[in-house]
């Protein structure tokens, strides 16, 4: 049976829309309020930008077998052991029968403060990761196979972001693929590098601009890290979840 990808371009460039609107209406809101935060927080404190990717999933997930599956969203549902701390809040998780299916982390950075976050980002990542394969190791989830991780990140799509940034490291030589990168292309390398390590099973970044909020437009850097990647590699663990 092939792979349904539940018209992931059209519904991904919705969920860009839905992005970029929602950042909009929230800072209409708060500044009517008196309530604006300081800079881009208000639009990033909204809290649910991120929704129509989380529909897409949601989609994919119906639509390759498992329309049973328990998919949980509300933060109380949302927590999974972990094994360096108690708990971790994710964003998306899948449970069927009572075996964890997926785990996902939806992500994004807006500007101007590129420099500021991306680094936590990697870090938040990498922490993230490491700490749930080594619950999974250490039976946190039962008898569940081996869970789907995912991560998504949207990133505006801007001059900043674009352009290559200086590192100093004046000890040792950072590598070479990080010379000149641009916060785009490390976020690229950093999603190929989480798949290579088998920190997520399928990691994307795609790009896209403020003027988005209509047209829904978006990039990818590569395949390798494109969001045709993220759902194929979804769907596939879904439907071999959905034949056991």
């Amino acid at each position: 049976m092939p792979l349904d990808l539940a018209d992931y371009e059209a519904k991904a460039r919705g969920a860009v829309r839905k992005f970029w609107t929602g950042r909009k209406k929230a800072v209409k809101k708060q500044k009517a309020g008196g309530k604006a935060d300081q800079g881009e927080r208000s639009a990033v404190t909204a809290g649910s930008n991120m929704n129509g990717f989380i529909d897409l999933v949601v989609d994919i997930v119906h639509a390759n077998g498992l329309a049973q599956a328990d998919i949980m969203l509300q933060r109380r549902l949302l927590t999974l052991p972990g094994f360096f701390r108690p708990t971790k809040l994710w964003d998306l998780l899948v449970i069927n029968k009572g075996k964890l299916v997926a785990a996902i982390e939806f992500k994004s950075q807006v500007g101007p403060s590129f420099g500021n976050n991306a680094n936590n980002r990697c870090e938040e990542a990498l922490g993230t990761a490491v700490d749930l394969w080594t619950a999974y190791r250490e039976g946190a989830f039962g008898d569940s196979r081996k869970p789907f991780a995912g991560y998504l990140m949207l990133l505006e799509d801007a001059k900043a972001s674009r352009t290559p940034v200086k590192d100093v490291s004046p000890n040792f030589s950072v590598f070479p693929e990080f010379k000149d990168a641009s916060y785009a292309e490390r976020y690229n390398i950093l999603c190929r590098k989480l798949m290579a390590e088998q920190l997520y099973t399928a990691a994307t970044v795609i790009l896209s601009p403020r003027s988005a909020s209509k047209s829904g437009d978006y990039s990818e850097m590569n395949d390798m890290t494109g969001l045709k990647s993220f759902v194929t590699t979804l769907a596939g663990h879904i439907a071999a979840e959905a034949a056991m």
